[in-house]
């Protein structure tokens, strides 16, 4: 038996749910893609990994859970590199260097950038501080100021991967877009 619940203006309140006392189980929260969250206290999460060039402009990214380590879709964000084209004498190419933060600081992450042609510049722990690495840094976090502008993507609210999958490459999209009108 359907229990339709009203709001005070007579329209239906899309907050509740449309059978009476139904519960949204457990199970259906989140979606793939989603981890217990380390830093908020285990609730579920996701966590977006990017490249990006020395302008900010997003080269590849990569959504996983909030429990994932950040070395371990590095090598899937190398081959999402596209190629970089020069000027007209230089042919497609890939970037000559990265920079990374203490995150990377792991034996597979260098030797995935050599894999690629790519020279590896990772802070390493224990060693480096984080103030050298400041003035790299700052741009990826620039980025990720950007791509929250957009509010949908701040809070996830799909369950399915690829739709927040989708919404992020259209927020990276429109970066690039933003960067292209001011250069012409």
């Amino acid at each position: 038996m359907l229990h339709r619940l009203r709001a005070a203006g007579g329209r239906r309140d899309r907050l509740e749910p449309r059978v009476h006392r139904q519960r949204v189980p457990r199970r259906q929260k989140g979606g793939d893609k989603t981890g217990p969250n380390p830093t908020d206290r285990g609730r579920l999460g996701t966590k977006r990994h990017r490249v990006t060039d020395r302008n900010g402009i997003p080269l590849a990214f990569v959504l996983t859970g909030a429990n994932t380590n950040d070395s371990m879709p590095f090598e899937k964000l190398l081959d999402w590199i596209p190629p970089i084209g020069g000027k007209t004498d230089r042919a497609w190419h890939r970037p000559d260097k990265l920079h990374a933060d203490k995150a990377y600081d792991h034996r597979r992450c260098p030797q995935a950038c050599r894999r690629h042609g790519i020279a590896p510049r990772i802070a390493r722990r224990g060693i480096e501080t984080s103030q050298k690495l400041g003035r790299h840094r700052w741009v990826i976090e620039r980025t990720f100021a950007w791509i929250n502008r957009n509010r949908r993507l701040v809070t996830r609210y799909e369950r399915r991967s690829d739709i927040h999958d989708a919404f992020t490459a259209l927020a990276c999209a429109l970066i690039c877009f933003n960067k292209l009108q001011r250069r012409f």
